[in-house]
């Protein structure tokens, strides 16, 4: 069993005095990919925000490799740099594919990654568009210049909100083609918020299922869905609707 990669510890998180998180403890190991699932409103997406500190909890603490983090607490951009989130609607520029997938490595002043772009775009299929304007785009095609937007930073962790949402089976097969890899032979540390729980079973090693803001339950993908101990687990797996 790896490592820790983040600790969390009596998490909480309330927007105008209402509790939306409240997670006491949960660990994402290492090179895992760990899938959230759960009804919309479970907690999900706010907990991925205080994953990439995007937000700070009202209560509790994360721990994040060697540095431990609170309310109110500035995150230091060294640490902030290795957390890269793809979100479910992808904000592209109004640019290439190419410029669109260097744009994050322009802000940290790396001017030389034209290899790793070029990489990353074959990766996710989009080479033969390096140079068309993203504003002309599938749905599908906008998301994977956003998840090659994210590889080339090579974080140690790749959080993906609801990354296939809407999209057709290629581009499906296409994204989780590559978070595969890329926890595979990178040792990328994978958080994947989903509805799908097919894609849950694919993708991860890990699944945990969310509701009311709380974690009910989290197992290896083998445990949660053929002997799951929660009967909440149970029932969402059969497919009920658990609220």
């Amino acid at each position: 069993m790896s490592e820790p990669i983040y600790q969390i510890h009596d998490l909480t998180k309330c927007y105008q005095g209402r509790r939306v998180l409240d997670v006491p403890r949960l660990d994402v190991r290492r090179g895992e990919i760990l899938a959230l699932v759960g009804p919309s409103g479970a907690g999900k997406s706010t907990l991925l925000r205080l994953l990439n500190f995007l937000e700070s909890p009202t209560s509790g603490r994360i721990r994040f490799l060697d540095a431990e983090f609170g309310p109110h607490q500035e995150i230091p951009v060294t640490l902030r740099r290795r957390v890269t989130t793809v979100f479910q609607r992808p904000i592209l520029l109004k640019r290439t594919v190419q410029a669109n997938v260097s744009y994050g490595l322009r802000l940290r002043g790396q001017r030389d990654g034209h290899h790793v772009i070029a990489a990353a775009l074959g990766q996710v299929g989009l080479q033969p568009l390096a140079q068309q304007p993203a504003r002309t785009l599938s749905g599908g095609e906008a998301q994977r210049v956003a998840l090659a937007r994210a590889m080339v930073l090579e974080p140690d962790v790749l959080l993906l909100d609801e990354p296939t949402a809407n999209l057709d089976p290629y581009n499906v097969g296409l994204i989780e083609d590559t978070a595969r890899q890329l926890n595979r032979e990178r040792g990328t540390t994978l958080v994947l918020v989903t509805h799908n729980v097919f894609q849950a079973k694919r993708l991860a090693h890990r699944v945990a299922l969310m509701l009311e803001g709380r974690v009910v339950e989290v197992a290896d993908v083998q445990t949660f869905f053929d002997a799951p101990r929660d009967p909440r687990t149970a029932a969402f797996v059969r497919g009920e609707m658990v609220y």
